[in-house]
């Protein structure tokens, strides 16, 4: 029997799992976690058939080496159609990589909880984004940092009442400032990490929204499994 395809998830931070997106993903593919406060960026020869980067606490700016390894990998990848789904953090990784630029702690304020986007006609053909984007519904938030210009070539597929390039399309890659794979649970973690106090707000609005939310959310992981393995 034939193994599946594997994708490779570089996680940057141990307080931004998976999530809801290991069950997810593991539906059609398989996964490689690979851990980079404690494991170095993969070479792109063993990264398999796609690669996921998900968010974390730090930013595009950086030092740490492998903020530097993975724009060059993510490149490499996207380079030769390699699929690639960048989340949050490594939406922003993905943008500059491509030639994108971010700003860091943008001026406009966070967004944290359910967002309503508007999505561009383009989304609605998306083999990655399409199902969420024809469902209308919220999508999770939870951020500081902004792509505030897109890479040459790069199609806009989305934007908040807040921010423009909430996601976009360049080639094999896509990119999202949202957080496909995170709980309620998980967003009310991060809010109160960013603020403080007990208020459950945040985690109140992401409930109410879940039953149309993480369907969505969902349609995402399986897009992109379902593309890896077109791709594969």
């Amino acid at each position: 029997m034939a193994k599946k395809p594997r994708i490779t998830v570089l996680q940057p931070d141990p307080e931004v799992p998976l999530d809801r997106f290991d069950d997810w993903l593991r539906a059609g593919v398989r996964i490689t976690l690979v851990t980079l406060w404690d494991k170095d960026v993969p070479n792109l020869e063993t990264i398999g058939d796609g690669l996921v980067v998900l968010g974390g606490r730090m930013d595009v700016n950086s030092d740490a080496r492998w903020v530097a390894q993975t724009k060059d990998l993510i490149a490499d990848a996207a380079d030769i159609d390699i699929p690639v789904l960048g989340i949050c953090l490594g939406h922003q990784l993905l943008a500059e990589a491509l030639g994108g630029e971010v700003v860091v702690a943008h001026e406009a304020g966070p967004e944290d909880g359910p967002v309503v986007l508007e999505w561009a006609p383009e989304a609605a053909e998306d083999p990655v984004l399409g199902a969420c984007a024809a469902s209308g519904a919220p999508v999770p938030m939870s951020h500081n940092d902004v792509v505030t210009r897109l890479p040459e070539g790069a199609v806009e597929l989305a934007w908040s009442p807040t921010y423009r390039n909430a996601a976009f399309r360049l080639g094999s890659a896509v990119g999202v400032q949202f957080h496909p794979e995170a709980s309620p649970e998980l967003i009310q973690h991060w809010w109160a990490g960013k603020h403080g106090g007990k208020s459950t707000a945040v985690l109140d609005r992401m409930r109410e929204a879940d039953p149309a939310l993480a369907p969505a959310m969902q349609s995402i992981a399986e897009g992109f499994s379902a593309v890896v393995l077109e791709n594969a």
